[in-house]
């Protein structure tokens, strides 16, 4: 998404070092690897093992200089420590691309889309914590209501919970499936333009992976990392993520800390629209370490 929009915010040049914090089947990843090689070196984090071996395979036929480590993007010092470099205040830029990837989306044994029928599992790294279907076996009725508002921001939040726990009394909800049938018997699809459980899926992906709670805790420290100058690009594809980043850059831009590039958020052209619908909801912001 947004690649030549993503190069041209990093401002990259031979010999920066760039964390690509989610790294994912290594799109951005080997773009940038053209542009600071060989002098530079590409450090690409993710959780998800199966996307890091793609993306290995993909950034060799580029060159050598990078450094794959599975995890989370929180951990940046641990991934440029385990690359040989000094974390602090040693990175030229950091590249975050949030959300779930079209890999995992189109792979309907992880369990992220309603598209294609698959087991309930929705983690982003599958050998790690409770699967989609383990949470919503244990949580309250009023839990899984908040969080579908929450994180969903969905109106039949109410409807939808008390679906799903009477379901539930009468058996195990454990494929994508019947979770997106629950959610259809309750909120008819009628003329709307996106899936009835869209947002129900995006609430409990949130919650299950921590998302959102990872992106405050990463964005309170991205600082200390950067070299004067050193450049932050957040790619986020929906109001809950774009929230968090907008009033985290404002607030460390009003400390003297970041600068905000503008303009403040760049959308996708429409010819990228038209060649990627995925593409319409992502939104691009900038910031720059100053001080």
């Amino acid at each position: 998404m947004l690649l030549s929009e993503v190069i041209e915010c990093l401002d990259l040049r031979p010999g920066s070092v760039i964390v690509d914090g989610t790294v994912g089947l290594g799109g951005h990843a080997s773009a940038i690897l053209e542009c600071v090689a060989p002098e530079g070196l590409l450090i690409g984090i993710d959780r998800d093992a199966e996307a890091l071996e793609k993306a290995r395979v993909r950034l060799r036929s580029v060159g050598r200089s990078f450094y794959l480590f599975r995890g989370l993007f929180t951990q940046v010092r641990e991934a440029v420590e385990a690359a040989g470099r000094s974390p602090d205040g040693g990175l030229d830029g950091i590249l975050l691309d949030l959300g779930v990837s079209s890999f995992q989306l189109d792979t309907a044994g992880r369990g992220f889309s309603f598209s294609g029928d698959g087991p309930l599992d929705m983690r982003m790294d599958a050998e790690v914590g409770e699967s989609a279907a383990e949470w919503l076996a244990r949580v309250s009725k009023a839990d899984l209501t908040k969080v579908l508002r929450e994180f969903g921001e969905e109106p039949a939040a109410a409807r939808i919970a008390s679906a799903v726990e009477r379901e539930r009394a009468r058996r195990p909800i454990t494929t994508t499936g019947e979770l997106a049938r629950i959610v259809e018997s309750v909120v008819p699809r009628g003329k709307r333009k996106i899936h009835p459980a869209t947002r129900t899926f995006q609430a409990i992906r949130i919650k299950v992976n921590e998302e959102l709670a990872l992106l405050d805790s990463f964005l309170d420290q991205v600082d200390r990392y950067l070299v004067l100058g050193g450049r932050l690009v957040v790619l986020s594809y929906h109001s809950l993520e774009d929230r968090i980043v907008k009033r985290c850059l404002r607030a460390r831009a009003r400390e003297g800390i970041l600068r905000v590039e503008k303009p403040e958020v760049i959308r996708p052209r429409e010819e990228e629209v038209r060649r990627n619908p995925r593409a319409r909801s992502a939104r691009l912001r900038c910031a720059i370490r100053g001080s």
